[in-house]
């Protein structure tokens, strides 16, 4: 079985689980510290490594996280490492948020500008988009700072990218006159 397909079941039934026992937004809560938690490398690598026992494995996650975080989660997450699955553990973690944002009618949306911007302005782009039929119910901005783009903005929604930047715009640029269109040709 694929690892999207067990991320997928996996997730799906600890979101029916804590929706049926009106823990959601707790268990989401977990998966999204979580998340945060597996960007540590070596906690990757534990959940991953096909050499060290899931007994091992439990031992250390339930040292790290007992206490930290609700009894359902710890138990989802224990029942997972018992049968001997923790090495998809992080994929659950983000198909989980996925199907969360999807059930929600959240759309996550990308947005990179050369610097800070103020919260007015986010507040601005957010209520256009959800003029548009571009998101769905609500949307959840992620702001990036990218100084290289000189200017402008980089959209991205889902699969659709928006590149209203400066270095953008002198890249379609240079691409146009390295055809060298105007040259004669012989």
């Amino acid at each position: 079985m694929s690892v999207i397909r067990i991320a997928s079941r996996y997730a799906k039934s600890i979101i029916d689980l804590a929706s049926e026992r009106g823990e959601l937004e707790e268990v989401l809560s977990d998966m999204q510290g979580m998340k945060e938690a597996v960007k540590n490398r070596d906690l990757y690598l534990l959940f991953k490594s096909p050499i060290i026992k899931s007994d091992k494995k439990r031992t250390v996650f339930n040292a790290i996280f007992d206490g930290k975080i609700s009894k359902l989660s710890s138990e989802f997450f224990n029942i997972i490492m018992r049968k001997g699955r923790e090495q998809y553990i992080p994929e659950i973690v983000n198909d989980f948020i996925r199907q969360y944002k999807e059930n929600s009618h959240i759309t996550t949306i990308q947005l990179t500008t050369a610097h800070e911007i103020d919260q007015s302005i986010l507040d601005g782009i957010e209520a256009k988009l959800l003029a548009s039929n571009v998101t769905d119910k609500k949307v959840e901005i992620e702001n990036k700072v990218d100084e290289s783009i000189v200017g402008g903005y980089i959209l991205e929604i889902g699969d659709k990218l928006y590149d209203d930047s400066v270095k953008g715009k002198l890249e379609k640029l240079k691409k146009a006159f390295s055809k060298n269109e105007y040259e004669k040709a012989f």
